[in-house]
């Protein structure tokens, strides 16, 4: 078996600290990402909590929504909406927990499954409908805690109707509490969660006692629903209206973003696949499911038996608020008010959970395509850029509950469609490579049970997009904003070193490559790599140029996926004669490959040739393919380098020979 040795790398230019202190400030690192590659993990129904403050506190505003989407369908309409929840977004999260139990995600999968840059844009894509899915969270979140504020008796003298510039400043509070150094607390996601669970629970309890003390509001009720037909067009019309209720499906994809907080026991214990942790994510899923579903049902019922249309309607009293309209009007005043703080706490508590999703997901990909500016990698700057996003949006739509319902619907739809496609392509793939006709038979049958989920989870996007067109519009601005900036940084950091490690292959190399360091060589980079060229270049060479000491000829490996940023390098060292041929393998750029080892070698000379072809034509297979013009990319590449590094010594004689 060979054995690897990592060779030390280049520092980066970026990495010079900030001359000022608002810089220094605003550009440290983030302590707590290294604090959290170390906590401690919790048993699921512990971690189920975090989960909740995203999830559950959607029963803040969900009933009000689907009252005023369905009316008297919403009971009707959301036990749909159930159905779909256990039999369509549990299995599908299950086996996405399955295949990606870093805690990376429906999105990882994907970009396993399409690699290259139909993978890549297609996260670009994703990325901006999780944008929308979770800045939507923190402003509808915000604003109808802000609504939640201003129709409580107690506060409303203070408040007046300010809803907007409350929500502005929730917002604040929000940015300011990451812009201090924010660590997400399984105790505090309990303390939070858990209150408003049970204050939810009496609210619905009570009312039950009210339907049971008033019977007459069961048949008016019916009488609304007979209003619309027999029970098969109320079905068909149930169908119909859940897609506008997919709010009550947020909370799955953080269900799984959080699994390597989850304790998968001693049986995970030095195991690389970890059963348990993946058993105890399902097992949160499913229970955060029961929970929601029996909350969703119970409210949805006793809000549309109680809540007159006049006051569900938009701009009425219990319009984005229902549940606290009931608890103000059947529990009193004081217990009102204790259920108003609860749900603002939570939705605070849930904007919180969204901020905290993006600073991970955003740096999780971006950079690493070499599509974001390398200051996302900060959480500082990030968590400014995303408050003035959120105010924009607050600002777009007047800090209103409803009319953020559509983009909040669009991308929570767009993201359990993709894991949804993302298990159907990976059972596909699984069946294909499975030699057991038996078991490949079932995976067929798993592979078409998700591919008739996917299909329900696409007519529901598809419904929400016709019935509520700013979903997707806010959406694309994010898809453009972000493929737009992704194109632009690419372009702009196309000229960095682009490695991300180098390991020499063998002992000959590690015997050989101090040999090389330090004005000992001359450095020619070929395009083939074979003895003949070798010896021809050599020869033209020493022909005309005077140069002393070995020549050592670089040939470089690209691998098939050109569209990777950064380089996993394996370099290969042997000597021919009284030079030597170093062969790179795992490139994903030839000319920053090249600049890299000559910023490691160090030699007395770097010969560069010429391709003297079409510029326009060598630029673009430079960007896509890394390929191109290499001789003036690599002066380039090193130029730039150079400006922005201390000179410590003498810099190589470069020549730029024609081929």
């Amino acid at each position: 078996m060979k054995k690897e040795h990592t060779l030390t790398g280049v520092p980066s230019a970026s990495q010079a600290a900030p001359a000022s202190r608002w810089g220094r400030w605003l550009f440290r690192l983030d302590e707590q990402a290294e604090e959290r590659r170390h906590e401690q993990t919790h048993p699921w129904y512990k971690v189920l909590w975090l989960t909740g403050v995203d999830y559950f506190s959607t029963l803040g505003y969900q009933p009000g929504i689907a009252l005023l989407a369905a009316g008297a369908l919403s009971p009707l309409a959301t036990a749909i909406l159930l159905l779909v929840t256990l039999f369509g977004a549990y299995p599908t999260y299950a086996q996405v927990a399955r295949r990606s139990y870093a805690g990376q995600g429906s999105i990882a999968m994907l970009e396993n499954l399409l690699p290259g840059w139909r993978g890549k844009l297609f996260v670009l894509v994703l990325l901006g409908f999780a944008a929308t899915d979770f800045v939507i969270t923190m402003t509808l979140s915000a604003a109808d805690a802000a609504l939640h504020a201003i129709e409580n008796p107690y506060l409303q003298p203070y408040l007046g109707h300010a809803q907007l510039s409350t929500t502005i400043v929730l917002l604040a509070l929000l940015a300011l509490v990451f812009l201090k150094g924010f660590r997400e607390a399984i105790g505090l996601a309990t303390a939070v969660a858990v209150p408003y669970i049970l204050l939810n629970l009496i609210v619905v309890i009570r009312c039950l006692i009210e339907v049971f003390h008033h019977p007459e509001v069961f048949p008016q009720w019916q009488a609304s629903l007979a209003l619309k037909g027999d029970w098969t067009m109320l079905l068909v019309s149930s169908v119909i209206i859940f897609p506008r209720l997919a709010l009550g499906l947020s909370g799955f994809e953080t269900g799984v973003t959080v699994m390597p907080l989850i304790s998968g026991g001693v049986q995970d214990i030095g195991e690389c696949y970890p059963r348990g942790r993946i058993r105890a994510t399902q097992r949160l899923l499913l229970a955060a499911a029961l929970i929601m579903s029996f909350m969703l049902l119970t409210s949805s019922f006793v809000t549309a038996l109680l809540i007159p249309p006049e006051d569900y309607a938009e701009g009425g009293p219990a319009s984005g608020r229902a549940i606290a309209y009931l608890a103000h009007r059947y529990l009193g005043a004081t217990f009102g008010s204790i259920y108003d703080f609860s749900t603002i706490l939570i939705l605070w508590f849930a904007g919180a959970s969204a901020m905290a999703a993006l600073l991970n997901l955003i740096p999780r990909y971006l950079p690493r395509f070499g599509m974001a500016p390398q200051w996302v990698a900060y959480a500082r700057p990030l968590v400014i850029l995303l408050f003035v996003v959120d105010v924009i949006v607050t600002l777009v739509f007047n800090a209103d509950v409803e009319a953020q319902g559509g983009a909040y619907a669009t991308g929570v739809l767009v993201l359990i469609l993709s894991a949804a496609v993302a298990v159907s392509l990976a059972f596909a793939s699984e069946r294909r490579d499975e030699p057991d006709r038996k078991q490949a038979r079932r995976l067929f049958w798993w592979e078409a049970y998700f591919w008739i989920v996917s299909a329900v989870f696409a007519f529901a996007l598809v419904d929400n997009v016709i019935a509520r067109p700013d979903g997707v519009i806010i959406g694309s601005c994010f898809i453009v904003a972000i493929v737009f900036l992704s194109g632009l940084s690419r372009y702009r950091r196309s000229t960095e070193l682009r490695v991300f490690d180098i390991k020499l292959m063998d002992e000959e190399s590690l015997r050989l490559w101090p040999l090389l360091k330090g004005k000992t060589v001359n450095l020619v980079p070929l395009r083939t790599s074979n003895e003949a060229a070798r010896v021809r270049k050599e020869r033209e060479i020493r022909k005309y140029y005077s140069i002393e000491g070995p020549l050592a000829f670089i040939h470089v490996n690209l691998v098939d996926d050109r569209s990777e940023f950064l380089a996993r390098l394996r370099v290969r060292v042997r000597s021919e004669r009284d030079n030597y041929v170093i062969e790179v393998y795992g490139a994903v750029a030839i000319a920053n490959t090249i600049a890299y080892l000559s910023e490691l070698i160090d030699p007395k000379t770097l010969f560069l040739g010429l391709a003297r072809q079409n510029l326009t034509v060598q630029a673009l297979k430079y960007l896509f393919l890394g390929e191109g013009e290499v001789g003036l990319m690599v002066y380039t590449i090193l130029l730039r380098y150079w400006e922005s590094t201390p000179e410590e010594d003498v810099r190589p004689l470069i020549f730029l020979m024609s081929e």
